[in-house]
Parts: C-alpha cells; structure tokens; sequence
C-alpha cells in the first residue's frame, strides 16, 4: 500500500519541484572501491577472489555434471538404451575420464549383484508365478524316495 502511495504521489511531488533539492550528483565521483570502503588494491584483490570462487565452483558443478552423465551413460549400456550425444559431450568438457562417486558405485555393484541373481536358475524359477518352491522341492524328494524303494524291490525277486 505504502508502495503504491509513493509511486503515484512520488512523481507528481518530482515533477512539481523541477528536481530541485533531490539526489545531488558531482562531488567528484566516487569509484567502487571507494564506496565499499576499500583501497583499489583491496578491491582488485577482492575481485580476483571472487572470480576464482567463481570457477572453482562451475569447475566442480561441471564435474558432477559429468558424473551424472556416466552413470546415465552406464544405465543406457545396462539396459541397451540409445546413446545421448548430450551425456557425452558434457563427459568430454570435464576432461573426458570420469569416475563415479563411491555411493553411486555401490549402488551400481548391488544392482549387478541383483541381476546376477536373478539370472541364475533359482532366480528364474522363482520369478515363475504361482510356483511353490517349497512343494516343489518336496516333491522331487517323495518321487527319488519311490524310484529307490521300487528298485530295492526290483533286486530282491
């Protein structure tokens, strides 16, 4: 409310006075590192600081940029997905060898564990649905137990 007061009040009050007895401009103008209270080499050393800060931190969001870049890369040849030319270009501008973050390799070596599991032969038979294992392990046994009674039989006539 006070904004809008100001707005509409404050350019009619500007124009009524000419600009007469506003903001004064000229004693010798003042450089930037004199308006923060600096000496100049103070301030160019401030700046410099300020511009390596600057890289330092496109440097490491570069970096991770790349890494997430490898792991999709990883995914895509895990799961046989078209590659991104994206991903690779972003790998190649953080110097084209990246590694992956210990987390993000663990996670990788689990998820490759899973998989081999779950290739193995126990690991098909048990993503068969409606498939007792169990039973099914019980059943084997009755029916080697049958074959050996049937031929202890066989041998005794």
């Amino acid at each position: 409310m006070a904004f809008m007061v100001k707005s509409m009040v404050g350019g009619q009050l500007k124009s009524l006075t000419g600009g007469l007895g506003g903001e004064e401009k000229g004693e010798g103008e003042k450089s930037d590192a004199a308006a923060q209270g600096m000496t100049r080499e103070e301030f160019e050393e401030y700046e410099s600081q300020l511009l390596e800060e600057k890289t330092e931190r496109d440097a490491n969001f570069a970096q991770k940029k790349a890494e997430r870049a490898t792991l999709r890369t990883h995914l895509r040849d895990k799961y046989r997905l078209p590659k991104s030319e994206m991903d690779e270009n972003q790998i190649q501008v953080a110097g084209g060898d990246v590694e992956l973050p210990k987390e993000l390799a663990k996670m990788i070596e689990q998820d490759n564990v899973e998989e081999a599991e779950k290739d193995s032969l126990m690991g098909q038979l048990s993503n068969i649905q409606n498939l007792d294992l169990d039973s099914l392990k019980g059943k084997a046994q009755a029916t080697l137990e049958d074959f050996k009674q049937t031929a202890e039989k066989c041998c005794v006539m």
